[in-house]
């Protein structure tokens, strides 16, 4: 008989079985796995090891990261970096719930890199062939590839698109609705005249399918037996249409997602208002999905250089000669020059505290300054 699991272990796994309450079975999965991979490890180095607050990140911690990169076969750098933000998250939740634990037994430093796994970038001309490609076929495959292609979605939502996912917010102002999909989130894409022509052309071609097939999938636009042989169909499809459209190299959905992303910055679209569209929860996210060819690259340089070679006046400040006398509407011009001068040097001070030291000031410069309007009205 195996001896009964430590606190140690019955604290993680409690940690774990908390985390199901939430999280796919997927994600949990992935959890258990991690918590196996490093109790294993410690009750093979370090058996005496039984109780949170005598783990240690040298040698308990650092001893683990050296295991895992010394397994065989090799383990990927982003099946790592998965150990660790999954351990990382159970260690700072045991913490958090009062347990004895060391701060900072994972680090960010820990964390091996991540490879740019994100498709290649098709170019204009080869998006645009493609797109051409896909619309000369016209059957329901091709314009559901294009529908992903027109609103950024994962080809995943898009098969899980309703038959009613198209919504009129207002006069002339339509939406697609774009169901829970791969972040637990749902959202609304706005949908131009095409986007409603395409979603209008698969709902004909949706009309025109088996009956037995609309029978076993009444809730979906797209009529599907299982998701994952509909998913491969697509993929070869667009396979297909690429090499007709003599694009080179390997070409998947989420290419399309990508060339969205792109042509979206280039209509002048903000990052933040992409990020939306696409459904990340990080901005860094979205930047790695946008990619500038050189075309962009010239034409932001030379309108750069263009806008550097307009001349602006710069307006001055009204401080009173003192030949003028020294009135009180001559010293409150020279208050309200010297509070202007402040601002524009605050803005270029990066210390926190020298800021609020000069915010500070610049409030007192005011008090004078309301005293002084005090004193002007009491005058007349």
């Amino acid at each position: 008989m195996s001896p009964p699991p430590h606190t140690l272990a019955q604290l993680l796994d409690a940690q774990v079985q908390t985390l199901a309450l939430t999280l796919r079975p997927g994600s949990v999965d992935g959890y258990r796995a991690t918590l196996r991979r490093f109790l294993r490890y410690l009750s093979t180095a370090f058996p005496q090891v039984r109780e949170p607050a005598q783990l240690c990140r040298d040698p308990h911690l650092l001893g683990w990261f050296a295991w895992l990169c010394q397994q065989t076969p090799p383990l990927t750098n982003q099946t790592r970096f998965g150990y660790l933000v999954r351990l990382r998250r159970l260690l700072d939740d045991l913490a958090a719930n009062g347990h004895p634990l060391p701060p900072g037994l994972i680090r960010r430093a820990d964390f091996p890199p991540l490879p740019d796994r994100l498709p290649r970038a098709l170019s204009p001309e080869e998006d645009g062939l493609l797109q051409q490609e896909l619309r000369r076929t016209g059957d329901r495959h091709a314009t559901a590839l294009l529908l992903t292609r027109a609103t950024g979605m994962r080809i995943g939502e898009c098969l899980d698109l309703a038959p009613d996912c198209l919504r009129q917010l207002g006069p002339d102002q339509w939406a697609l609705h774009v169901p829970l999909g791969k972040l637990h989130t749902e959202r609304l894409v706005p949908a131009d005249p095409e986007v409603r022509r395409l979603v209008g052309r698969l709902l004909a071609l949706r009309a025109e399918a088996r009956p037995a097939l609309l029978a076993r999938s009444p809730a979906w636009l797209l009529p599907r037996g299982a998701k994952r042989s509909l998913y491969r169909t697509l993929r070869l499809e667009l396979a297909a249409a690429a090499r007709r459209a003599g694009c080179p190299g390997p070409v998947t959905p989420h290419c399309l997602r990508r060339a969205f992303a792109t042509d979206m910055v280039r209509l002048g679209v903000s990052l933040p208002a992409l990020m939306q569209l696409l459904c990340h929860r990080d901005i860094r996210t979205t930047l790695r999905y946008v990619r500038l060819v050189q075309a962009d690259l010239q034409h932001e340089f030379h309108l750069a250089r263009q806008n550097a070679a307009q001349h602006h006046a710069v307006p001055t400040i009204p401080i009173p000669h003192p030949a003028t006398g020294a009135d009180l509407t001559a010293i409150r011009q020279s208050l309200a020059a010297t509070r202007h001068l402040l601002s524009l040097f605050r803005g270029r001070v990066d210390q926190q505290k020298a800021r609020r030291k000069l915010h500070r000031l610049d409030a007192r410069l005011g008090a004078v300054d309301v005293q002084l309007e005090h004193l002007a009205v009491a005058e007349k």
